[in-house]
């Protein structure tokens, strides 16, 4: 039951976040798609006991992924496709309760939050990062192999 409603729940969020961003109409679909996908992996990672920061890594690996193929089949950035997907992600909540305790002289307990929320973030921009290099190399080997076989075959 979980699951459903985390479902539709990242469903409307991740369409709201991209209506305000105005995504255009015929990819706003897609876009959700990749919110959902993206916090799916991250909610069942860390219900199966994984850490969020490396939840966080590994969805916003496979939303930059999803993302990077959207933005080659649409001819579109894919800034348009990633932010839906990773606003979701951010620490935000966690961000504000680090200046909350520091604000309440509780400096250990905000340290701690505002430490998470770094890792946090570092995870989904390297996860990002990755992502990026990865699907560069996948197809710069396409393109190299693409090459070989018009070079061997064209005779």
């Amino acid at each position: 039951m979980d699951y459903i409603i985390q479902l539709i729940v990242s469903f409307f969020a991740t369409a709201g976040i991209a209506i305000i961003f105005n995504v255009p109409r015929k990819v706003l679909l897609y876009c959700v798609f990749v919110g959902v996908i993206g916090w799916m992996i991250y909610f069942v990672l860390t219900e199966h006991g994984m850490d969020v920061v490396n939840a966080s890594f590994y969805s916003s690996f496979v939303i930059a992924i999803v993302a990077h193929l959207y933005a080659r089949r649409f001819k579109m950035p894919m800034i348009i496709f990633i932010v839906g997907g990773i606003i979701p992600l951010v620490p935000g909540g966690m961000a504000y309760n680090a200046m909350r305790n520091v604000v309440e002289d509780d400096y250990l307990q905000g340290l701690q939050y505002g430490l998470k929320a770094f890792l946090i973030t570092g995870a989904i921009v390297m996860g990002l990062v990755f992502a990026e290099v990865f699907m560069q190399l996948i197809f710069r080997s396409v393109r190299t192999s693409k090459a070989t076989f018009r070079k061997v075959y064209k005779k």
